[in-house]
């Protein structure tokens, strides 16, 4: 136990030498205060898929039909939550939509903070859309790109909570909860086959989740271009981080709309749910959940 103290010391203390002075209105917070939680559930999640993997091998996959409705309802309702709370707590300090810095908007700052570590709260709770791949045995539905984002994401916004907990940083988890009640909506109806018929917009998600990246990315650097207090480093860090889900989101785009099949391709390949109605099995993979498929269990 005395060794991990002292290691979990070292870690922040490196960390700390790292990024400076950590926010002190978040100190005590549940998860926050040392970074080895936040290492720790994301090893295990990392572990869990290469193991759930291995255990699924030789099993038949499982339904879990209601346990998916639930968890997509309730990630719909979290990210409805955020939304709403975020929008009048900006409203309420009077956040200047192009550049918020940390400190001006007192209580109205802490509130907006308490919404955002639900936020990042809620992305160890998405963990769950991987598990459910393994355990349907969706082994095509883990791609780098899925992956790659629900893991990063949890440390990052370990990272924001501690050194940038308001400001600026409201605008992407307001998008992305509004872009979260339209997937998980969508995912959660899904299950349900009499539901399917009715679920037409799925191929607008694509686009709006193009959307949000980009918009993220120029409501960040106009803070950049217009300084008003907001840490430059995060800012330069947010929009590369972004930058590269742009780059992996357009790969998929591309191989989706941009490269047609061969005309031998089409007469040899059948039907299948990978591409349909506009969405690629990247894209699901991608955007944190559950692939609509009629021969879904």
């Amino acid at each position: 136990m005395e060794t991990l103290k002292a290691f979990d010391r070292e870690v922040n203390a490196f960390v700390d030498y790292m990024f400076g002075p950590r926010d002190a209105r978040v100190r005590g917070w549940f998860l926050l205060d040392s970074y080895l939680p936040t290492f720790f559930l994301t090893g295990a999640y990392l572990l869990c898929i290469w193991l759930g993997k291995m255990f699924m091998k030789n099993r038949p996959p499982f339904s879990l039909r209601a346990h998916l409705i639930v968890y997509n309802l309730g990630i719909t309702l979290l990210s409805f939550y955020m939304l709403i709370e975020l929008i009048l707590a900006t409203w309420e300090g009077g956040y200047n939509l192009q550049c918020q810095n940390l400190h001006s908007a007192g209580e109205a700052d802490i509130r907006v903070a308490k919404v955002l570590w639900w936020y990042y709260f809620s992305k160890v709770i998405e963990f769950m859309d991987t598990i459910f791949f393994v355990l349907r045995k969706k082994s095509s539905q883990i791609t780098f790109l899925h992956v790659y984002h629900h893991a990063t994401m949890f440390n990052i916004w370990w990272c924001v909570l501690n050194w940038i907990p308001c400001g600026q940083s409201f605008f992407g988890p307001t998008l992305n909860s509004f872009i979260h009640v339209l997937m998980y909506s969508y995912y959660g109806l899904s299950v349900i086959p009499s539901m399917r018929k009715y679920l037409w917009w799925k191929k607008y998600l694509t686009q709006a989740q193009l959307i949000q990246f980009l918009l993220t990315i120029v409501h960040t650097l106009s803070a950049a271009v217009k300084p008003c207090g907001f840490p430059f480093g995060c800012l330069m860090f947010q929009s590369s981080y972004m930058a590269t889900l742009v780059i992996l989101f357009i790969n998929f785009y591309i191989k989706t709309y941009r490269k047609a099949p061969s005309r031998t391709a089409i007469k040899e390949t059948p039907v299948t749910t990978e591409i349909k109605n506009g969405f690629h099995k990247d894209y699901f993979a991608a955007a944190n959940g559950f692939q609509n498929n009629k021969k879904a269990q």
